[in-house]
């Protein structure tokens, strides 16, 4: 694949600096980029470039002879960890992890990329569990990560944004293997969520080609979630009546056993004691940052609430929230001088004094446009609703984390 290198930053800059960059240099090659553009895509494949190829980058399965403490350093040195310490993956440790999958320790899990535009490497049972050993799982927990791993998706998303990730875990496993649903599920109180969600940030650095600031990884501040990101199980037996788990909205068997995979911008603990959640929720929801997608996660405290109100399901409060989440205007009309307008005939309308595209754009920053964003998002907007906790609090989470998929775990016992 070519590729053509613009200098960051990009975002937020004013359209002249935007087109600056643009006329300017290629950083790599020294070739202006316009030009470069046009030439990489309208020049003929070599043959070269037609051969496929695989690229074998063989390593030791072993390492040393060395101390513990030589080996730590090594792994920290050669960025294979996540920073924090390690359990060492001895092959006697590794072999007990396997124990946890009747599948062969040379299957192919599944392959995974940083982003789009960077290669996705391909890895066995095996390799998944030598990271399964240094985030100190136990070997019961093993399926959970094997699912996880063969979704194919990176916690560690290579964007200049800083992105969050969340792990959802339903089904059976969840008592199975003692994950925790109740009071404090998204704090430090639980070896399974810990280490389970923390092993995805491995598995993304180490299989996943995620793990090189600069070059496959690309968030300009970072973000502390990526440590073990976003790891809880949906509180199933909390469920109002009406209210299915999450994995069964999404067409999977109640009795299934699955994980699900989300990221985005943020993630919030909101909190709130006003009586009217869904109103609370949607004053949120609407001045939440992202386009595409947000989730939410409710104590049972608030879901009986919601209930009570007359929200029987979760659609029931999905599509309220759809019809009147609005849009700020911002994101209606776009910033001047810095994003390509979303709306240009509805705002020539408007500049032509016709309603209420008029009033709309007379209306202050930080104002919202009486259009539910669910109409004019292009990607689609879309709301999940998750419920966890202990119940000792009416409190609620949530953010601008869109959903990416399901895996069976089943599939990897």
């Amino acid at each position: 694949m070519r590729f053509v290198f613009l200098p960051h930053p990009v975002a937020y800059l004013p359209l002249e600096e935007c087109k600056k960059k643009v006329r300017a240099a290629d950083p790599v090659t020294g070739v202006p980029i316009l030009e470069e553009i046009a030439y990489v895509l309208t020049r003929p494949l070599s043959e070269e470039e037609r051969r496929e190829v695989t690229v074998e980058r063989p390593v030791s399965r072993k390492l040393g002879p060395a101390t513990a403490e030589e080996l730590v350093e090594m792994f920290h040195e050669k960025g294979w960890t996540d920073g924090l310490p390690i359990v060492l993956p001895t092959e006697e440790r590794v072999s007990e992890m396997l124990k946890g999958t009747t599948h062969s320790a040379h299957e192919i899990v599944g392959k995974m990329s940083p982003a789009p535009t960077h290669e996705a490497w391909s890895y066995t049972v095996e390799k998944v569990a030598v990271n399964a050993v240094m985030a100190g799982a136990k070997p019961e927990y093993f399926p959970v990560i094997l699912a996880i791993a063969s979704a194919g998706i990176s916690a560690l998303f290579s964007s200049t944004n800083s992105f969050a990730s969340m792990v959802v875990i339903n089904g059976p496993i969840r008592s199975q293997i003692g994950m925790n649903s109740g009071m404090g599920a998204f704090g430090p109180f639980n070896r399974a969520n810990a280490t389970i969600g923390r092993c995805w940030t491995l598995v993304s650095k180490n299989l996943g080609n995620g793990g090189v600031l600069g070059y496959t990884y690309m968030g300009s501040q970072g973000n502390s979630l990526n440590f073990n990101n976003l790891c809880v199980a949906e509180n199933e037996e909390a469920l109002p009546e009406g209210w299915l788990p999450f994995h069964v909205q999404k067409g999977f068997k109640r009795q299934e056993s699955v994980v699900s995979l989300f990221h985005g911008w943020s993630w919030s603990n909101i909190g709130g004691f006003e009586e009217d959640k869904e109103e609370t929720i949607k004053r949120f929801l609407t001045r939440q940052t992202g386009c595409c997608g947000a989730t939410i996660a409710l104590d049972p405290l608030v879901a009986k609430k919601l209930k009570d109100r007359g929200f029987g399901s979760k659609e029931r409060l999905i599509d309220w929230l759809k019809e009147h989440v609005m849009t700020p205007k911002e994101e209606y009309w776009g910033i001047p001088g810095l994003f390509v307008e979303p709306h240009p005939e509805e705002k020539r309308l408007g500049e032509q004094g016709i309603e209420p595209y008029a009033s709309w754009l007379r209306l202050p920053e930080g104002a919202v446009v009486p259009v539910p964003r669910a109409k004019v998002s292009v990607r689609g907007y879309e709301i999940n609703v998750l419920v966890t906790g202990g119940g000792t609090n009416p409190y609620w989470q949530g953010g601008s984390l869109r959903y990416l998929g399901s895996a069976s775990i089943d599939e990897w016992r």
